[in-house]
């Protein structure tokens, strides 16, 4: 037979090529044979041909005696044969561990009395990462969770994502408290999805126009977007920047109304409901249709059947004309904070 390197045989290799394992993994039948021949003190070479990684592991060896026999290796033996080099891997990290922890230990006293503000923001690109870093904060959120979502047709996939993350907080006794604008109680998958949640711990109010998407976990960390298409987000740890964001939310959500109360476009004596009013004041400002719509969470065909509604009640013939009305006919006066 001709040897190779390896100690067996080319037959034996070539066999082992489709019986490929790891000897910590070592198969059925090569333990079988192993156990036998370490009881009877030999196996006959033609028994373990269908374990051939016996030999390939050195468990079995060469009779001297007797080429049509393999002795087995002293289980002491072959587990010192396999300890041997992981042991010394394990110490060449260690040593190369200690090396790399002294060659940085002065940088990082230098970082720590050197650290700024921008320490505490990072830019997070693509979605992946992002809900990597969203998951990883709500999983070690202890008390409360402040969220605003704007409205908008989020994909069912997203939704589910929000279910998977908010449910467990709620099994912990994390409190949630989420802000949509008014247009989310038309939404039947929103309401679907706080129904699920509403038992106590879930909080949701809506309110006539929000500031972009916004997370904070337990007043330490803030999600913000920095981009219009959500794939790039900057998180937020610096405690100054946290604390004026939760403001900034503490505000909105005290002018806002609960989810449970109703709708809130209800109309006013003049004819104008809410949602109107916040268009007009809105056009007044300047801004047009799809800047509106965006703002108070609507589609743009909406809003235009929302401004066509304002021209025929005050009269206007023109978008020009109708801001001048607007503005003249005083309903910007009145309490439109809800």
């Amino acid at each position: 037979m001709f040897r190779t390197l390896g100690g067996g045989d080319l037959t034996t290799n070539r066999a082992n090529r489709a019986h490929p394992h790891a000897v910590a993994e070592l198969c059925e039948e090569g333990s079988r044979l192993y156990a036998d021949a370490l009881r009877t003190g030999r196996v006959a070479r033609s028994a373990v041909e269908s374990a051939p990684c016996l030999v390939e592991f050195a468990l079995l060896h060469p009779d001297p005696d007797d080429p049509e026999w393999l002795r087995p290796t002293p289980p002491a033996l072959a587990l010192a044969q396999r300890l041997n080099p992981i042991e010394h891997e394990i110490a060449e990290r260690r040593r190369v561990s200690v090396q790399l922890s002294e060659v940085f230990e002065p940088f990082m006293a230098l970082s720590v009395q050197t650290a700024t503000h921008a320490d505490s923001i990072t830019v997070l690109e693509g979605g992946a990462r992002i809900n990597t870093a969203l998951n990883l904060a709500t999983s070690q959120c202890q008390s409360e969770v402040l969220t605003i979502q704007p409205s908008g047709n989020r994909p069912e996939r997203s939704l589910t994502q929000g279910l998977e993350r908010d449910r467990p907080l709620i099994d912990r006794g994390v409190r949630i408290r989420t802000l949509y604008q008014h247009t989310a109680r038309y939404s039947p998958e929103k309401l679907a999805y706080t129904a699920r949640l509403s038992d106590g711990k879930a909080e949701y109010r809506t309110i006539d126009e929000v500031v972009d998407r916004l997370i904070i976990c337990d007043e330490t960390v803030a999600f913000v977007p920095a981009r219009e298409d959500q794939q790039v987000a900057l998180e937020l740890r610096h405690p100054g920047l946290v604390r004026y964001l939760i403001k900034v939310f503490e505000f909105l959500w005290d002018r806002a109304v609960p989810l449970s109360t109703g709708a809130p476009y209800e109309t006013a004596a003049d004819g104008i409901t809410e949602i109107q009013h916040s268009i007009a004041k809105l056009l007044v400002e300047g801004h047009v249709d799809e800047a509106i719509a965006r703002r108070l969470g609507m589609n743009v065909r909406t809003c235009r059947a929302h401004i066509a509604k304002l021209a025929a009640l005050l009269g206007s013939g023109s978008r020009a004309q109708l801001g001048f009305l607007i503005a003249q006919s005083g309903i910007l006066g009145q309490d439109t904070d809800g």
